[in-house]
């Protein structure tokens, strides 16, 4: 390698940071296989064109005295496997326009893996993260239901990748593509008050701030969020993704961080690295419970559906003829279970659907209270279809709500 060569190197190296580098290896079919935060990490490529992989260490302690020289041998090797000099190297790297988002299961593993049915699940609840923060970046008013803004498909199919999956601790690696802005998208909205920035870059922003945002929630509330919960990244979409992840019981923490990309200015975000611990996850149910109330007020509405069990509230005698009657039935496009204290000929009438394993109609005032859907208000039951069917009602029957019980769907959303 001759002395301009290595001269070039040598200038990138003055000029780059191991952050754009990771960057571009991340958005270059680089797989990440081990990392030490801080200290360094460890690159993979499964093919760089002769059929042969290669490996490349990327120091990242830029405080050790040995720093710039190995970081300077790490821009050669990838010179070299590229073909390459610094200054073509240098060019491409600062040229990558992604943003990048890491997701961290912290939790015990034997061999680096984790079931498969949970990576299907973080993945399902990573699209609903996503899609939230990528509406609430396009209109922060929306109310997450029906017709999304314009962009928010665009950006999905085309935008955003899934990188290759870090080892370890197991790490989802979202990448984000800049590109150009996008005409008509290249502005963020009176509402936000910023500057021309791309989609892609003001929905990692949106979700950066949502995720801080619902970390702090949940260690203290602080209910001006609510007056407008979109100008804070937030919404029960959002937070309703990160507590769907949070399922398994194994997991110990969820750990979220972002790294910006090269070309691009970072964001005023505040936190680099958001930690989920399990105080955290216990508060996030309340969290969005707050959000959907705002977001969802009390409507009117007739719901059909079958019930799935009845159990007497707390307090009642057992003489009381009523109960919490469970439906399970369609809300606004997903199958959920609806809570509805019944008392008297409607308890008698939801007792006989059940019986019956018939349709039960109930109207009433739908909100969502104690982690759960409810009809609340002035609640009518509409028995017409179940008198043409099986005649009236028959209280007492053989099947009573204390034995029901245990047939009850969980609560929640």
């Amino acid at each position: 390698m001759s002395y301009s060569v290595l001269d070039s190197f040598r200038d990138a190296a003055h000029e780059l940071t191991p952050s754009a580098v990771s960057q571009f290896l991340a958005a270059h079919d680089w797989e990440l296989e081990i990392q030490q935060p801080q200290i360094k990490e460890i690159w993979r490529h499964s093919n760089v064109g002769d059929g042969r992989p290669a490996r490349v260490m990327l120091p990242l302690a830029t405080d050790y005295v040995d720093f710039e020289a190995r970081f300077r041998d790490a821009l050669e090797a990838l010179g070299h496997i590229h073909a390459w000099d610094g200054d073509e190297l240098r060019d491409r790297i600062t040229g990558t326009r992604a943003d990048l988002f890491f997701v961290r299961l912290d939790q015990p593993m034997v061999d680096g893996t984790i079931p498969f049915q949970q990576a299907e699940a973080t993945l399902q609840s990573l699209l609903k993260m996503l899609k939230a923060a990528a509406t609430t970046a396009a209109d922060p008013w929306h109310s997450h239901r029906g017709r999304r803004p314009a962009g928010v498909s665009d950006f999905l199919q085309e935008d955003v990748r899934l990188g290759h999956t870090k080892r370890g601790s197991f790490i989802f690696t979202v990448v984000t593509r800049l590109g150009d802005a996008r005409p008509g998208l290249e502005t963020a909205g009176p509402e936000l008050g910023e500057s021309a920035v791309a989609f892609p870059r003001r929905v990692m922003e949106t979700l950066a701030r949502g995720l801080e945002t619902t970390q702090r929630l949940t260690r203290q509330w602080d209910a001006s969020v609510l007056e407008a919960p979109g100008r804070n990244g937030l919404s029960a979409a959002l937070v309703e993704s990160v507590e769907e992840m949070a399922q398994p019981a194994q997991l110990r923490s969820l750990d979220l961080s972002f790294e910006w990309a090269a070309a691009e200015t970072p964001p005023d975000v505040g936190l680099a690295t958001i930690v989920l611990d399990r105080d955290v996850m216990a508060e996030l149910p309340r969290v969005r419970e707050r959000l959907i109330r705002r977001e969802e007020p009390p409507q009117r509405v007739m719901v059909v559906g079958l019930v799935k069990g009845l159990a007497r509230e707390e307090g009642q005698g057992e003489d009381d003829e009523s109960a919490d009657v469970t439906l399970l039935a369609d809300v606004r496009g997903k199958m959920r279970s609806v809570h509805v204290s019944l008392t008297g000929e409607d308890h008698d009438w939801a007792i006989a659907a059940y019986q019956q394993k018939l349709p039960f109609t109930v109207t009433g005032d739908l909100v969502f209270e104690r982690r759960a859907w409810r009809l609340a208000g002035d609640v009518a039951v509409d028995s017409s279809f179940l008198r043409h069917r099986i005649g009236p009602a028959s209280p007492g029957g053989p099947v009573q709500p204390d034995e029901r019980a245990a047939d009850q769907e969980p609560q929640g959303g």
